[in-house]
């Protein structure tokens, strides 16, 4: 059996608010995928984890971090940040093809299978976790 398909697994990797740790997230990302033999997702979980781990850089001072969780054959790639404030909407993929920004959360909600976000309390900390899913195939 593959690894992909035995025991669920997670991982946390805390960032701090710096635009190179996105770079950080997107490789140790595809590190952990290959190592589990889901190298099918590795594209797609790049691109979400990258969208969602920059809005948490780009749109808050404090420290982030990226989530990736795989139980029962899906893929949940989710990122904290401090900022407790809802992310904003996320615009038609077609009022954003000339759009300098705003294309996370579209490229998200088109590519991911599911995706959400709530808010968090733990340890005194306060802030939100955006996430999403992929199913694997």
């Amino acid at each position: 059996m593959p690894e992909s398909e035995s025991e669920p697994w997670e991982y946390s990797l805390y960032i701090p608010n710096d635009p190179r740790a996105v770079t950080v997230c997107r490789r140790t990302l595809r590190l952990i995928l290959t190592m589990h033999g889901l190298i099918g997702l590795v594209d797609t979980a790049e691109l979400l984890a990258t969208e969602l781990v920059s809005n948490a850089v780009r749109h808050t001072k404090g420290p982030a971090a990226l989530r990736v969780r795989w139980s029962a054959g899906v893929l949940r790639i989710g990122a904290w940040d401090a900022d407790p404030e809802p992310p904003q909407p996320p615009r038609s993929l077609e009022k954003l093809v000339e759009a300098e920004e705003g294309r996370g959360l579209a490229l998200v909600r088109a590519c991911a299978d599911m995706w959400g976000w709530q808010p968090l309390s733990r340890h005194g900390n306060r802030g939100k976790y955006v996430w999403c899913e992929l199913a694997a195939v």
